[in-house]
């Protein structure tokens, strides 16, 4: 049987980090990538670490670097993590469908709560199967940073079942929740951070130290909650406050906030959203995949999301800043 190998299909924060981790264990890993991520890497190797302290140096020949996935040539024993934003995920799909063989093993790590669906209308022949990654994740050159904790979740299945003692020995703490569902939805509610950490230009935690950017952040929230709840979907807890409870904690005055909330602000100083990130390099931003989906959800179920359409309207317009107070206004809360 031919060697088990992973490619990793967008080398971006969160491709470099789960597959420097699986290469630093001994993994062969393929990072598939643009040439500004892939040449320091290719030049320096990629340095790992985290905020619990782990850092270990990556040689440049512990990895294979490819710009395609026809280069990074996927065989019988591959499993392709996709970690491609969402907006590029068709493109994927359609690099996915030409180059590899019916069955091979596609796992979806990306944002959002669609992109398996997106996948497999274009390859229906591969095993298309979503996962969930909890942290944030910061990638300057060859240096990758995870930034906050959590478990990555990954949906059950025979390949997941044989690749979970890999990711855990490799330090990528994963479990195999029973609704993958209801996973990716409650990581969407945490995910609606991401548009009010872009627009504020601020670090995540002194973001979230902002009590006005909390209450915008609440709002989005409650509205989501309103609209998973009338399509009758319940999202996963996936932090120590339950999604209900989210929001109320969100709108705390400042000293409540800090003394209940001390895990949620476990985060390196300088951390950003990736929404962050797309916005100061000129890319398109994941706020469809995030704001968009609340609002898509919502018109199927003959409801209005008018605080994520607004989202997703100041994302999508001219490269903006705004305080959390501006925010209020233009949401109008």
């Amino acid at each position: 049987m031919e060697q088990q190998s992973f490619i990793i299909l967008g080398a971006g924060a969160i491709g470099c980090y789960v597959g420097g981790r699986l290469a630093a264990h001994g993994q062969p890993v393929c990072l598939v990538g643009r040439p500004h991520t892939l040449e320091p890497i290719a030049l320096h190797g990629l340095k790992v670490t985290d905020l619990d302290g782990f850092d270990r140096q990556v040689p440049s020949t512990a990895l294979r670097l490819a710009p395609t996935l026809a280069e990074a040539a996927p065989g019988a024993g591959s499993v392709v993590l996709l970690c491609v934003k969402s907006g590029a995920t068709e493109s994927a799909a359609r690099e996915l469908a030409a180059t590899c063989a019916p069955g091979t093993p596609v796992i979806s790590l990306q944002n959002g709560v669609d992109n398996v669906a997106r996948v497999t209308a274009l390859a229906p022949g591969l095993n298309v199967l979503a996962g969930m990654v909890p942290y944030n994740v910061v990638l300057r050159g060859a240096h990758v940073h995870r930034a906050t904790a959590g478990q990555v979740q990954l949906q059950r299945n025979a390949v997941t079942e044989r690749l979970l003692p890999v990711f855990n020995a490799a330090g990528l703490a994963t479990v195999l929740p029973a609704d993958i569902r209801a996973v990716q939805w409650g990581k969407l509610l945490i995910n609606l951070n991401n548009p009010v950490n872009a627009l504020s230009n601020l670090p995540l935690r002194e973001e979230l130290m902002d009590r006005d950017c909390r209450r915008v952040f609440a709002a989005l929230q409650s509205e989501a909650l309103r609209v998973m709840a009338r399509a009758g979907i319940a999202p996963a807890q996936l932090t120590a406050v339950s999604p209900a409870l989210l929001p109320h904690l969100l709108r705390l005055p400042n000293a409540l906030f800090t003394r209940l909330a001390r895990r949620m602000l476990q985060i390196d100083a300088q951390a950003r959203s990736s929404m962050w990130d797309d916005l100061e390099a000129g890319r398109v931003t994941e706020i469809d995949a995030l704001s968009g989906a609340v609002v898509r959800l919502a018109a199927a179920h003959c409801m209005a999301a008018p605080l994520n359409a607004r989202m997703c309207e100041l994302l999508g317009g001219p490269r903006q800043r705004l305080t959390g107070a501006q925010m209020r206004a233009a949401l109008g809360i």
